[in-house]
């Protein structure tokens, strides 16, 4: 009986020792959470509210250049090519839509 007493003692020790370690282990935990989320929260959104504002920029930059320099040029190809065409017709006697 005094083994089976002795046993029962060093079980309760061991289960309170290793409930200690379960609550130190939780309490890192939760504190590693938080600094995780403040780290997210002091950080993380500025560098994501910087990229929108660098997207924004981007898409304001490529609407100006499509609007300004390269419909202008398409636009200005297209005829070049429309008079071309329309003098070879008109010269050389061919079609227009052949090549040569």
């Amino acid at each position: 009986m005094p083994a089976l007493v002795a046993a029962r003692d060093i079980s309760i020790i061991i289960l309170a020792l290793s409930s200690i370690a379960v609550m130190v282990l939780l309490a890192v935990l939760i504190f590693q959470i938080i600094r995780l989320t403040k780290m997210l929260r002091e950080e993380i959104l500025p560098m994501l509210q910087a990229t929108q504002e660098t997207l924004g920029t981007v898409r304001g930059t490529a609407t100006f250049m499509g609007d300004h320099v390269v419909q202008p040029v398409v636009k200005a190809s297209s005829y070049a090519y429309g008079v071309k065409s329309a003098l070879r017709a008109l010269f050389s006697g061919q079609p227009a839509d052949r090549r040569n």
